[in-house]
């Protein structure tokens, strides 16, 4: 599956818009889309990891000071924003990692494709959160003492939220990625019939 500059574009851009919007409202009805968008974006933009993830992470911090921002409070002095924040980096690149590859290893709609895809979900989600919520649980000022308890007590309370939004995503894109595979599939038959 090669995709041309324009595909990877476009791809890019619906990435960062879908990001873009549910990151506004990190715990709004509609769940934030970050971690599907790296994942997601790690598959279909593999070969563009030097200019496409860094691009997705500073949109990434420039959402988050917007949001903090609009809401009367200093983007440096928020409790979110604590050494730890340098931790989504390798948070973020856990997930980029993993959807890239899922894309070594795809070769089609294969039977072990859903395999493949659940084990880079879960494998993806688990380090990303490992790095997320241990930079924030260990170096911000907001756990007045941490213990390896209370560290993995946090990260089991978590996890399973991140991994089900991070999921739905991903479930949702192998849908669209399925649908469209069939339809450019379906397309060159359909064409030689209407030749004939």
């Amino acid at each position: 599956m090669t995709l041309s500059l324009r595909s990877r574009a476009a791809i890019f851009l619906a990435l960062a818009a879908v990001m873009a919007a549910t990151r506004l409202n990190h715990f709004g009805a509609v769940p934030d889309a970050s971690w599907a968008v790296f994942l997601i974006a790690g598959f279909y933009l593999r070969g563009s990891a030097r200019w496409a993830f860094p691009a997705l992470m500073l949109l990434a911090v420039a959402v988050d000071y917007v949001v903090i921002s609009a809401a009367g409070l200093s983007f440096w002095s928020h409790y979110c924003v604590s050494p730890g924040y340098w931790f989504l980096l390798p948070a973020h690149f856990s997930l980029w990692a993993g959807g890239s590859l899922l894309r070594r290893h795809y070769r089609g709609l294969e039977a072990n494709t859903l395999g493949l895809l659940v084990l880079a979900v879960v494998a993806s989600v688990a380090l990303c959160h490992f790095f997320a919520q241990g930079g924030f649980y260990w170096l911000s000022s907001s756990v007045a003492e941490p213990t390896f308890a209370g560290w993995a007590k946090n990260y089991a309370d978590w996890f399973l939220p991140y991994l089900r939004s991070t999921g739905i995503y991903v479930a949702f894109a192998a849908v669209v990625h399925i649908a469209l595979g069939l339809m450019l599939r379906a397309a060159p038959a359909a064409a030689d019939r209407a030749a004939r």
